[in-house]
């Protein structure tokens, strides 16, 4: 394995349906701009009430990429 050099940047993932969904949504979206995913790690978990009910959960990710910089 060659030397290499990770960032690692916070996101939260939001969806209307469930924890999983908002990981999904805040991974998908990230590889959109970001190269070379490596692992996400749930950090936090919570959801929004609106009115006695869930109107969203939300999904704290800590994302790593392979660093290209010098």
């Amino acid at each position: 394995m060659s030397d290499s050099v990770y960032k690692i940047i916070e996101l939260v993932g939001t969806s209307p349906t469930s924890w999983d969904q908002a990981a999904a949504n805040a991974v998908e979206r990230a590889a959109k701009t970001l190269r070379d995913l490596r692992v996400a790690e749930v950090v936090e978990q919570d959801i929004v009430i609106e009115d006695g009910r869930i109107a969203a959960y939300r999904t704290k990710l800590k994302v790593s990429f392979k660093f290209e910089g010098s």
